[in-house]
């Protein structure tokens, strides 16, 4: 068996989203290729998960109110300045 791939990111981190996130169909309330969230909009982990087959993290990530499902080369941590102190 092999191990399940650490996950780079954790709940409650805040991320931005490093392309324009569009419905791959998976998201019901919205047109298939609707975008979901846009490039540079910033959003914070609500859960982490892990895809089993694809052994690889997979994120929720609420943006402006909706959370997307991500994978680590869609988000990004944000350089220090771009999101303003909680």
């Amino acid at each position: 068996m092999i191990e399940p791939r650490d996950a780079k990111y954790q709940w409650g981190m805040r991320v931005v989203a490093l392309d324009d996130l569009v419905n791959d169909g998976s998201f019901p309330d919205a047109p298939v290729d609707a975008v979901l969230a846009r490039a540079g909009d910033i959003g914070e982990i609500v859960q982490v998960g892990h895809h089993v087959e694809a052994n690889i993290p997979v994120y929720l990530v609420e943006f402006n109110g909706l959370v997307v499902g991500c994978l680590e080369e869609e988000i990004a941590v944000p350089e220090r300045g771009l999101v303003p102190a909680a």
